[in-house]
């Protein structure tokens, strides 16, 4: 696993999803992102159609795909992998029905505890961001990362404070808005990437030894 940028959807920002991602993708290098088919309001047909379209997108940037919370939709669609939120099973039961890429939000101890098995973690909301309740600042996200290596912050990230949350311990950074709702997704991107690149330069973020 080595993206470093986690891209999260919503398509109400956008007239084209897949080609907004398309698009995004090619502002990085080939696998440097994933990416999450966050879309809860749709139904399972019409998730599946679009994780089609989307995972077509992500291929050919060499990008892992996500489907959020729906792992039949996510196996049948042929995506990377399943990321779970608060209420969804277990890591372990995603890991049995066949996902091999599981990722989890976590918002507090309890919450990073029982996510431990995943292969990386999603904690939010670091920053203020609408919606999401009070931010839990750059402490509470070094206090996460010390739990788990591979954590991404979320919430309120963007290029200005992507390079503060890696210095905080983050292994990387997730952002909707930031790249969605940009006028060019693909500038958008190469500056959320360059920030996390300069600032995981730093001995501090460098794998630990034997780590794949």
């Amino acid at each position: 696993m080595d993206f470093r940028l986690y891209l999260i959807t919503d398509r109400r920002l956008v007239d084209d999803l897949p080609a907004a991602i398309d698009r995004a993708l090619s502002g990085v290098p080939r696998g440097a992102a994933a990416v999450q088919l966050r879309e809860k309001d749709l139904g399972g047909r019409a998730l599946h159609e679009l994780a089609i379209a989307v995972r077509a997108a992500c291929r050919r940037h060499g990008a892992p795909l996500l489907v959020n919370d729906r792992i039949d939709v996510a196996l049948a669609a042929g995506a990377d992998g399943v990321h779970l939120g608060e209420a969804s099973v277990e890591v372990e039961d995603a890991r049995r029905l066949g996902c091999a890429l599981v990722g989890a939000s976590c918002h507090d101890d309890a919450s990073l505890a029982r996510r431990g098995g995943a292969d990386f973690l999603l904690f939010s909301p670091v920053f203020a961001t609408p919606g999401k309740g009070a931010p839990r600042g750059l402490e509470a996200l070094r206090a996460a990362a010390a739990t788990h290596h591979r954590t991404f912050a979320l919430g309120g990230v963007d290029r200005d404070n992507a390079a503060a949350c890696v210095d905080a311990g983050a292994f990387g950074v997730a952002a909707i808005r930031a790249w969605l709702a940009a006028p060019d997704p693909a500038e958008a991107t190469a500056a959320l990437h360059d920030a996390v690149a300069r600032a995981g330069a730093h001995p501090f973020h460098r794998r630990p030894a034997g780590e794949p």
